[in-house]
């Protein structure tokens, strides 16, 4: 009974865990996108291919965008 109870709780935390992270990485992929549509470091043929890398490769794009996509400070 107890054993249930607890195997229960760690199941819901477990959800609430991977959910809050669902959240989080789909706000970093739509800040991505927003940053690749307004990005004015980049040619309209840039920002179209970008746009299609983030829609297509969901988990990999943003995080290429992230580390390649942005223009660097000067």
């Amino acid at each position: 009974m107890i054993a249930g109870i607890i195997a229960g709780g760690i199941g819901i935390l477990f959800f609430l865990f991977m959910a809050a992270l669902g959240i989080a990485y789909f706000v970093f992929w739509l800040m991505m996108l927003i940053h690749a549509i307004g990005n004015k470091g980049l040619g309209e043929g840039e920002k179209v291919v970008w746009v299609l890398v983030l829609v297509f490769l969901h988990v990999l794009g943003p995080i290429l965008y992230f580390f390649i996509g942005r223009p660097k400070g000067t």
